[in-house]
């Protein structure tokens, strides 16, 4: 883990050495304050040495300036590097979760992604930074002042260097234990966002059904654990802040008892024992820096963990080695024993299907909720995998084709349509980014949409809203169409894309989606008896199986499960 951390400083190695090199002349300069002042008092005073008294007090004067500016370049330049790590590793992650499948999607909640991709990443820029730095000046500052202290007094350096193994051990074994709090801490964090992230999208069932105690309750649930979490991490921090004073204290004790015994023994003058209480004062702070690096490093080791745990997740949907591109496309497709269930189910929801749809056709599928309509169609464009049999698009098994030709080459049209919290020319626009205004234009229009957006004040630059809540779904929906219009695929899949708009919207949504699928491949999903006799060919799915295919006319003579759905008005 250490490693792939490190390998995120390398693209900004010269700002890593800046910040590691000031850190070190910082630590450096603060170990020559003792010393000088030792001369001060021990020589130039004595002697009455104003020249040397007046040399010493200069380079005092050049050591503060010169502390004064590297401090200015860590603050600035440490927290940029720091800044820019970041931006690395939130594009990775951004970047790796584009590449998951659905199925990661299914299982995970969206507030514990956002957790890790903002708690998570600024923590890590923070420890990026600070943590190299107060090791290094807490490492040279100390290893400075016991050069400089063995100098004065063996025997003092020697008592000096007892209290040290305490402070490591101790620092050592409540790390640990932090470490581990930290990590529950960062996991309740993700699901007060998770808990707040679906009352917030969910406000107006919320409201409609008055349920604002309930959402109260299961927040102050999911609020009361992060605080236990979070007491007990203060505990930990408790227990570790206290102890390590405790043997910084005790330290400092140490060295003024042995000093003083000296002294009485005549082994020590007061000089060098206010030297090495100078040396005490100023090794304190870097063991405070120890400390700080012992919380920083478990904060950030624990953060990054559950960076990496993301970043090791390998989408279950990968392109095989020499996968092809799909282009010229005809458009029949062939499923041929087709079985699927999803990720760590024991029920099939597709058994044997073995369906053709030639190209340029309009087919549709019919049968009660589950199924397995969209179970089938999200196969289509590889969403998900068969655990048996194969589609074949123009003969091809879409199994060879790269992810990314298969889908350009698929339009599709969903009930849930969701909009992005932006205009919506760029919603519109979604479907081909470097479109022109009059392609924009024409794709609305052809969705019966445009009337209504020029009657808006903004007109194309109307915001949406948040999953587009400031529009109807019909008109959701038209402009979802609009953006397959812009894609011009040669396979479209309209799932159950009416089902929930009332009469008006869905005329209009007819009109669209019959000019859409003229000369393209057409799969429609569809509860309306308008939608389904449309198509050229019906098939009837019932428990995941194929039961019936034909077209309306045939079907409906035929008195079967498809005209049991048509008598009771399913659809």
């Amino acid at each position: 883990m250490l490693k792939r951390f490190l390998n995120y400083y390398k693209p900004h190695k010269f700002l890593f050495s800046l910040d590691m090199s000031v850190a070190f002349l910082s630590a450096i300069l603060s170990v020559l304050y003792p010393f000088l002042t030792r001369i001060l008092l021990k020589d130039h005073i004595p002697d009455k040495n104003i020249a040397g008294i007046t040399d010493i007090i200069f380079i005092m004067i050049a050591i503060i300036l010169l502390k004064t500016i590297f401090t200015y370049i860590r603050m600035k330049w440490g927290h940029i590097l720091g800044v820019r790590m970041e931006y690395n590793m939130r594009s990775d992650i951004f970047e790796h979760l584009q590449k998951l499948s659905f199925t990661y999607y299914d299982n995970v909640k969206t507030g514990h992604i956002m957790s890790r991709i903002s708690n998570d990443l600024n923590t890590i820029a923070e420890v990026a930074h600070h943590a190299p730095e107060d090791f290094i000046i807490s490492i040279f500052v100390i290893i400075g002042a016991f050069i400089a202290m063995f100098s004065f007094n063996v025997q003092l350096a020697i008592a000096a260097l007892i209290p040290l193994p305490a402070l490591l051990i101790w620092g050592m074994t409540y790390g640990r234990k932090m470490k581990g709090g930290f990590k529950l801490v960062r996991k309740k964090i993700a699901d007060i966002n998770s808990s707040v992230e679906n009352s917030v999208q969910g406000i107006r069932e919320v409201k409609s059904y008055s349920n604002e105690e309930l959402e109260i309750r299961k927040f102050q649930d999911v609020n009361f654990h992060f605080r236990q979490a979070k007491e007990k991490m203060y505990g930990i921090m408790a227990t570790f802040y206290s102890g390590m004073n405790f043997l910084a204290d005790f330290y400092y004790l140490i060295v003024i008892s042995y000093g003083a015994y000296l002294i009485f023994h005549g082994k020590l003058d007061v000089v060098d024992l206010l030297a090495f209480t100078l040396y005490i004062n100023f090794m304190l702070n870097p063991i405070n820096r120890l400390i700080n690096f012992t919380e920083q490093f478990q904060q950030g080791a624990a953060s990054f963990e559950r960076f990496i745990e993301i970043m090791d997740i390998e989408p279950d949907i990968k392109d095989k080695k020499g996968a092809v591109n799909l282009d010229k496309v005809v458009g029949n497709i062939t499923i041929s024993d087709l079985s699927f269930k999803y990720d760590k189910s024991q029920e099939w929801i597709l058994q044997n299907i073995n369906l053709k749809i030639p190209a340029n056709k309009t087919i549709a599928l019919v049968g009660e909720s589950g199924a397995g309509k969209s179970s089938l169609v999200s196969l289509i464009p590889r969403f998900y995998e068969p655990q048996k049999g194969s589609i074949k698009i123009d003969d091809v098994d879409i199994m060879e084709l790269s992810q990314n030709s298969l889908r350009k080459n698929i339009g599709i049209v969903q009930q849930n349509v969701f909009l992005f919290d932006t205009s919506i020319k760029e919603n519109i626009c979604y479907g081909k980014p470097d479109t022109t205004d009059e392609e924009m234009i024409e794709a609305a229009r052809n969705a019966n949409i445009l009337n209504f957006i020029l009657s808006l004040p903004d007109q194309f630059d109307t915001l949406v809203g948040e999953r587009g809540v400031k529009l109807s779904g019909g008109q959701k929906q038209r402009i979802s169409i609009a953006r397959v219009f812009l894609k011009n695929p040669p396979i479209l899949i309209f799932d159950e894309a009416t089902s929930s708009l009332d009469t008006e919207s869905e005329f209009y949504i007819q009109k669209a989606l019959v000019k859409l699928s003229r000369n393209r491949t057409t799969i429609i999903i569809a509860h309306r008896l308008s939608t389904v006799i449309i198509a050229d060919f019906l098939f009837v799915l019932k428990d995941g199986k194929i039961v019936e295919s034909g077209d309306h006319q045939k079907l409906i003579s035929e008195k079967g499960y498809y005209y049991t759905l048509y008598t009771k008005n399913l659809i």
